[in-house]
């Protein structure tokens, strides 16, 4: 009796051909999606937009990060120690910088509105802007108030005012501390 086959096998190099075929369609769909995706998709801030907040929607997140509503900034040009960050005073008692900037931030937003001019994002798709809250700039405070350290290659005009700060021994200049992108390593 004769065996019967049900199932015919295929030829290798049809595979192959199908194989490359369904390689480049793929290769070719994935071209056209990445052209007609926009490019803040996934919540990645806009390079340049005016973004403003009434009072009641701000939250501070730490000493250079605020949340704007469903939004979260951070601060141009500026880097501010992080919460749980240990810096010593003028006393040379060990205290929470990070959440002392954070307070400081917190003090100069005060139940003000906040405007921002966002200027490009950060590595984690943050937006990255220079805020005002009630006529002050809060970069440009934040630096003149030492709880936090200008970017010179970012924003090299806050440099002379956190050459200001250190001078007059204002915020984490009163004390020692280890620059936060330092402490994170």
């Amino acid at each position: 009796m004769r065996q019967r086959r049900i199932f015919k096998p295929a030829r290798s190099e049809s595979r192959l051909g199908r194989a490359v075929l369904v390689g480049i369609a793929a290769l070719v769909g994935a071209v056209l999606v990445g052209i007609g995706l926009p490019s803040d998709l996934l919540g990645s801030a806009p390079r340049n937009a005016e973004w403003n907040s009434p009072a009641s929607e701000i939250r501070i997140l730490d000493g250079d990060t605020l949340r704007l509503g469903e939004r979260t900034l951070r601060l141009h040009g500026i880097a501010a120690p992080e919460r749980g960050q240990s810096c010593t005073d003028a006393g040379g008692r060990l205290y929470d910088c990070g959440t002392a900037a954070t307070a400081e931030l917190a003090r100069l937003v005060q139940e003000r509105a906040v405007d921002c001019r966002v200027q490009g994002r950060d590595r984690f798709g943050r937006a990255l802007g220079l805020c005002q809250a009630g006529g002050a700039e809060l970069n440009a405070s934040m630096v003149a108030n030492g709880w936090a350290l200008a970017d010179a290659a970012t924003l090299p005009a806050l440099v002379p005012l956190e050459a200001q700060a250190r001078a007059a021994q204002r915020g984490l200049w009163s004390g020692g501390f280890e620059p936060p992108a330092h402490w994170r390593r």
